[in-house]
């Protein structure tokens, strides 16, 4: 991935060609709101824009963030997020699927806001970074691409791992039983058809991640990340 920093208009012709872009107005409560376009990731054939925006929904969805005013550490981490989910996004149009259903949306929606101490925290959060609360249209269609993206990092990575007998007894004896008697010491460990499900669980996310990183690093060999504006 080339990525590459461009700060003032008129640097490039990448420049010139989003400048028009950099400046977006929205309508959110009344007020005129000026988004800003701060990175673009492009395929050579499509190009996604990454806004100001796009950093604080980001925010908003992760417990703990700080939204008045957003940080400039968290909102470069939220950067870095959503170049690879804009990356995940142009790999997925390689092979069409089928759009999210509401259930899938709503079902993500509980998800997330599982990890909240209320709804109305939630959607307290929403409505700083300009969503009315969870039915706002705009706000399930931001659920929708990330479910389209698990969807997507399911049929990629999960649906093919294949854990063997080897692998989970391996696991079972130089990782589990060390850790389970590290924690609990002197209580009798469980056996591994006991916890062969757990162990099965684990090996699979493990490779999930690792495939994961393995495809990232790949992708962003031939994948051009421009940031315009500094977070």
């Amino acid at each position: 991935m080339r990525i590459k920093e461009i700060h003032g208009i008129g640097r490039s012709k990448l420049v010139g060609i989003f400048v028009l872009t950099v400046s977006l107005i929205l309508i959110s409560h009344g007020q005129t709101i000026v988004d800003k376009t701060v990175a673009t990731v492009s395929d050579g054939t499509r190009t996604e824009l990454i806004t100001y925006s796009d950093l604080k929904w980001q925010l908003a969805l992760q417990p703990g963030m700080e939204l008045t005013p957003a940080r400039s550490e968290d909102l470069n981490l939220a950067l870095t997020t959503v170049i690879n989910q804009r990356i995940f996004s142009l790999e997925a149009e390689r092979i069409p699927r089928s759009a999210p259903t509401d259930k899938e949306i709503q079902d993500e929606i509980k998800e997330t806001l599982a990890a909240f101490t209320s709804t109305a925290e939630f959607e307290r959060r929403l409505r700083i970074v300009g969503f009315e609360s969870v039915k706002d249209e705009n706000f399930e269609q931001l659920i929708a691409k990330r479910v389209a993206i698990k969807k997507y990092i399911d049929f990629r990575f999960r649906s093919f791992v294949v854990n063997t007998a080897e692998e989970e007894t391996q696991f079972y004896n130089q990782t589990y039983v060390p850790d389970f008697r590290r924690r609990f010491p002197g209580v009798v460990t469980p056996t591994l058809e006991e916890k062969r499900q757990e162990i099965d669980r684990q090996l699979t996310e493990s490779k999930v991640l690792a495939n994961i990183e393995a495809f990232l690093d790949d992708a962003k060999r031939r994948i051009d990340v421009v940031v315009l504006k500094p977070v």
